[in-house]
């Protein structure tokens, strides 16, 4: 049965979709005015992991994510580029795309973005008004009065005093309260704008969310998910306004995904300590970031670092030796030889997506390969598959596994070369060619394995 901690009610809980056999998936996705940096792609590998899960146990997924193509950040870098703000987002959304693509992530179902739900954004605005929720202030801006919904903290688990006594400092006289926030805004001078009721403006950036979710998935939907920063203020008013919009229980299960820290704080562009993906990809194979990504629970934060990523390297290596040189076929899972290997992965997965416990099982498998291997064991094929099932499941074990460990291909001929020169060297006990041609190799960052079917190499 699948268990999925629920931020809610900060427990895991049997998940019981509304409909069944479907599972309808909301995650907020990125505001497009720069490159993704490494805390996005933990948001999209999650996510996509969990996705794959879900439909390889048969679930029929329907999986959302957004574009925030309109925002105060948006205005500001279009500005200080001096291009619009079309040719902005175009550009962020391609290169969003790229590296989300580079990280095996698979294109969600549907990526509404925010300029395209305009009318659903006002009529949603309309409707908040028209029930009592929302009020046309002074300035010309639309808020939605949070005092009018009595369940508002309790997503984020705040106390509603506190959280006033808090934002007393940050209080805008158009506002009746300080923790009011805003659905629409009076278009400034020279800002982007569309026609609505309360004159030409454009939405805040909560409402999109709720707007596109509704839209897209119905007023009750089964998953809302993604990153830990957006509980609060995000989260929490997407859930307010939503509720009070369609007198519907918003959504069943939230899901957040854990921080990527350096240094033990959190990664992030205010605090100029990111990595875009792009910097990370220069250095290290995408399969290698995934694998970071993916090593830890997606609700615990992780700890970015060069030692991490090389770890992870390493690792990666040691699964893509155990398959090499073995032609995979198509597995049963219910064959004895790898039933309780797919049993196991299975349990730990459908245990709120328990990554690091699947992936110590693709640990088992290798093993299982290397000591069939070595005894000339008849089930080698069979484990050997095994593992690339259950990697693929994960979205790694990806690529033909020389293609991985060899890397580049532009010297691969010559490196081929000098493998084949050192063998006759050997065979004709010229060691001290045999040796000069390994140092050489050493050199070119290959490495080299002897074994009796041949010698084998790959990148250090």
């Amino acid at each position: 049965m699948l268990q999925i901690y629920n931020s809610f009610t900060q427990q895991k809980e049997a998940f019981t979709p509304l409909k069944p056999g479907e599972i309808s998936l909301y995650v907020c996705g990125i505001t497009v005015y720069d490159y993704c940096h490494i805390g996005h792609a933990r948001v999209f590998v999650a996510f996509d992991t969990i996705v794959r899960f879900l439909r390889a146990s048969g679930w029929k997924v329907k999986y959302v994510r957004n574009i925030t193509d309109i925002d105060d950040k948006i205005i500001k870098r279009a500005i200080e580029n001096k291009e619009s703000i079309q040719d902005l987002t175009a550009r962020f959304i391609a290169a969003m795309n790229e590296d989300a693509k580079s990280l095996n992530a698979l294109s969600p179902d549907l990526e509404p973005r925010a300029t395209e739900y305009m009318q659903h954004i006002i009529d949603m605005v309309k409707t908040l008004e028209q029930k009592g929720f929302a009020y046309v202030a002074n300035n010309g801006d639309v808020y939605f009065s949070v005092e009018k919904y009595q369940q508002y903290g309790q997503l984020s688990h705040k106390d509603l005093e506190q959280l006033q006594v808090g934002a007393r400092v940050e209080i805008n006289e158009a506002k009746r309260s300080a923790l009011d926030f805003v659905l629409w805004k009076k278009a400034k001078k020279e800002e982007p704008h569309w026609t609505s009721p309360y004159g030409e403006g454009r939405p805040g950036w909560h409402i999109e969310c709720s707007a596109m979710s509704v839209d897209c998935l119905g007023p009750s939907f089964d998953i809302h998910g993604g990153g830990s920063d957006l509980i609060f203020p995000h989260h929490e008013n997407e859930r307010a306004q939503s509720e009070c919009a369609t007198g519907q229980k918003f959504v069943n299960t939230w899901m957040h995904v854990g921080f990527v820290q350096v240094d033990k704080e959190k990664m992030s562009k205010s605090l100029n300590n990111f990595f875009t993906i792009r910097e990370v990809l220069a250095q290290y194979n995408s399969e290698v970031i995934r694998y970071f990504l993916t090593a830890s629970h997606y609700r615990s934060p992780v700890n970015y670092s060069k030692d991490q990523l090389d770890q992870a390297k390493n690792a990666l290596e040691r699964l893509y030796t155990a398959l090499r040189g073995i032609a995979l076929i198509s597995v049963d899972d219910k064959v004895p030889a790898i039933a309780s290997y797919y049993h196991r992965f299975f349990a730990a997965m459908n245990d709120d997506f328990n990554t690091p416990e699947a992936i110590a099982v693709l640990f088992d498998l290798a093993h299982a390969t290397n000591t069939a291997r070595e005894q000339n064991d008849e089930n080698l094929v069979l484990f050997a598959s095994a593992l690339k099932s259950l990697g693929n499941i994960l979205g790694l074990l990806a690529s033909e596994p020389d293609a991985y460990l060899q890397g580049k291909q532009d010297d691969a001929g010559e490196i081929e070369a000098l493998i084949v020169e050192r063998e006759q060297a050997r065979q004709t006990k010229n060691w001290a060619r045999a040796d000069e041609i390994r140092k050489t190799l050493t050199e070119m960052g290959v490495v080299l394995e002897d074994a009796s079917g041949g010698t084998t190499w790959r990148r250090a």
